[in-house]
């Protein structure tokens, strides 16, 4: 008796928790016919469910109400704790495996002892990534992946990124094309560069800008970025890889 009581509880429990789950689906197809539906939980605040849906630039995060009226396109913040609990749920949606990277397709930098880590998309012809690279010469105890990225508004990028690949010191032929715009004297472009395999994985990635940072914890950050803001970045990841 007692076993029937509880399974009965459990399947109760099961489509209380459910509840207003298919209203808040609708709500979000009726106002996107073409969305595809990831996930549908309950929101951190009451009433509202959070909706994770798929689209050609990655996830994103919308919020329905339980009755299905209302749909909030916005982010949810926390007043109390000062938190953006919408951008939190985003950068775990969006974080990507550090050790699936294929880092023999980035020119590596070693900075110190190395011990932390960061890979960087990075376009020869954009002006955000021109502007990075005094930053993240800032740094210390780090070792950089590259990856050559060039954008296809730059008709001339993958050119660039295939003679610094060719060259015969990459590290120091990268620095002196964003650094200085001197590009390297060898004019070799092939040399068999992963320039193609970089494009196809940051479109796996749904990397649409440049430059993107990815940290050794999946954490992603697009755009230009100071090296202290970086730095402090690099300590959170390294915190976050030992808990």
């Amino acid at each position: 008796m007692k076993l029937r009581a509880m399974l009965m509880l459990t399947v109760l429990g099961a489509s209380l928790s459910h509840a207003g789950e298919k209203e808040a689906r609708q709500a979000v197809l009726t106002l996107a016919p073409g969305a595809k539906v990831v996930s549908i939980a309950p929101a951190p605040l009451a009433g509202l469910f959070e909706v994770v849906i798929d689209g050609p630039r990655g996830p994103g995060v919308v919020y329905a109400s339980t009755k299905g009226d209302h749909v909030i396109v916005g982010e949810l913040l926390d007043v109390k704790q000062r938190r953006n609990l919408t951008e939190e749920r985003m950068e775990k949606l969006t974080a990507v495996k550090f050790d699936s990277l294929p880092l023999d397709q980035a020119i590596k930098v070693v900075r110190g002892n190395g011990k932390r880590k960061l890979a960087v998309f990075s376009d020869p012809d954009c002006p955000f990534c021109r502007k990075i690279e005094p930053e993240l010469a800032k740094l210390k105890d780090v070792t950089i992946y590259t990856f050559p990225y060039p954008l296809p508004m730059h008709p001339d990028a993958a050119r660039k990124s295939r003679l610094v690949w060719c060259a015969k010191d990459r590290v120091q032929a990268w620095d002196d094309l964003m650094l200085r715009g001197k590009l390297p004297a060898n004019g070799r472009t092939d040399c068999g560069d992963p320039v193609d395999k970089n494009l196809a994985l940051g479109q796996k990635l749904r990397i649409d800008g440049t430059p993107a940072l990815i940290f050794a914890d999946g954490r992603r950050v697009p755009g230009y970025a100071e090296a202290a803001n970086i730095e402090q970045m690099l300590r959170q990841a390294e915190a976050g890889q030992g808990r």
